[in-house]
């Protein structure tokens, strides 16, 4: 089964957004847990609008399934992650006033910079993995750079799908079959929810974890957290 990973960053959103501790981040991450999440992930920015630095120290001692910390690697993030060595560093190349992420690496052009950052986690015990579209010479690209995983952008496969075209699944599809041929583990994440996971999972091969916080955040509100933290969970089986 795929491993279902909550992004919790709409959770510190909505705190942030009245001041105070309500909602409790510290609580949903507990809470996600029990309904039966297999990984929590967070996605620091460096203006901290919503998980701030010290939400990522204070779920150290709260997660217990897979803590996957997600983030551009400049020297503060680095300096995080390396502080509390979470299960996964997901090295996302999201620009600092980027409202979310919005492209892959390219793995070719950057492949000097993400090979020293990936050699020092991996140096450190932390798995590492690549945001990549799914595009056959980025995923090349990611393996020679000698991370374990690479993460899907799935924002395009998500647009096709809401718009009727199931045949925008067909890059992911090809690029999964790759990742899979040259030994890399395979996430995904943006933009997937209820109405397209079961979708994306029947046609990924080898896919070994989603990342999904906005749509499952927002579906929470009408049918209920741990509801919806099942429904996934039945869809991925």
């Amino acid at each position: 089964m795929t491993k279902l990973s909550v992004n919790i960053n709409k959770i510190a959103t909505l705190r942030n957004a009245r001041g105070g501790n309500v909602p409790d981040l510290l609580k949903v991450a507990t809470d996600i847990q029990k309904f039966g999440a297999e990984g929590i992930t967070i996605h620091p920015r460096p203006d901290e609008r919503h998980i701030r630095y010290q939400d990522a120290r204070d779920l150290k001692s709260i997660v217990y399934t897979e803590y996957n910390i997600e983030g551009n690697p400049e020297k503060t993030f680095i300096n995080l992650v390396l502080e509390i060595k979470p299960t996964q560093v997901t090295l996302v190349p999201d620009a600092i006033d980027a409202i979310t992420s919005n492209a892959g690496w390219d793995t070719i052009k950057h492949a000097a910079y993400l090979t020293e950052i990936v050699q020092e986690f991996q140096r450190n015990g932390i798995r590492t993995s690549i945001f990549v579209d799914p595009v056959l010479e980025m995923i090349e690209g990611a393996k020679k750079i000698g991370t374990e995983r690479i993460e899907l952008y799935t924002e395009a496969f998500a647009h096709q799908y809401g718009l009727g075209n199931p045949d925008g699944i067909k890059p992911y599809t090809e690029s999964a079959i790759l990742a899979n041929e040259l030994g890399l583990g395979i996430n995904a994440g943006h933009d997937l929810s209820l109405d397209n996971i079961q979708f994306f999972k029947q046609n990924i091969p080898g896919l070994l974890e989603v990342s999904i916080g906005h749509a499952l955040i927002s579906e929470a509100i009408y049918l209920g957290l741990d509801n919806v933290v099942n429904m996934y969970l039945q869809k991925l089986k």
